[in-house]
């Protein structure tokens, strides 16, 4: 017996192919969080980035048959399946929406303090907007590796490039987010 606390995403992937839901479980409970945040950072509105977390999970379920474990490492094939629902859905729907603050304040009743959820909203549409003013490819990377904090080997395997090509576009990403910060806080 495999104890789903202290079990390796491989071993745990092997058991959930097999039907183990305390697998499953493990496996939702590891990974949904970071995924969450990936997801959220990329559509900038909670519901529809707590819908699409869940379809994340949807989807690995029916893939997790054709899933192996020598090619990608899970977190990265997970992350893939998360990229790929995320194009999807700009396929689709087209643009980014942020949090009003009407929506915020609407909110507030379940989370607490307005100063607050408009203070991490304004701080969350900072960062939305500039890292809208990179290119895509260095925005998925800067997602991957800081919101979600994947490696650069999973990010590597999650976006199918080579490790070198993932730190040039980090670096470049960095750099060019750095800058976007740096305007909006001179701009008015």
């Amino acid at each position: 017996m495999v104890d789903p606390a202290s079990a390796q995403d491989s071993d745990l992937a092997a058991l959930a192919r097999r039907g183990d839901v305390n697998a499953i479980g493990a496996l939702y409970d590891r990974h949904h969080e970071a995924l969450f945040r990936y997801i959220w950072s990329r559509v900038g509105e909670r519901e529809t980035a707590e819908d699409m977390t869940g379809e994340v999970f949807t989807r690995m379920l029916a893939a997790l048959p054709r899933y192996q474990p020598t090619a990608t490492p899970f977190r990265a094939w997970l992350y893939r399946i998360a990229h790929n629902l995320v194009v999807d859905h700009y396929r689709k729907e087209g643009g980014r929406t942020f949090l009003s603050l009407d929506q915020a304040e609407a909110q507030s009743d379940e989370a607490g303090d307005l100063n607050l959820i408009v203070e991490w909203n304004l701080t969350i549409e900072q960062v939305h907007h500039a890292l809208a003013r990179l290119d895509e490819a260095q925005r998925e990377v800067v997602s991957l590796r800081f919101l979600s904090g994947l490696s650069l080997q999973e990010v590597a395997a999650a976006l199918e490039k080579s490790e070198g090509a993932i730190k040039a576009l980090q670096h470049r990403g960095l750099a060019a987010l750095r800058r976007a910060l740096v305007e909006m806080q001179i701009s008015p």
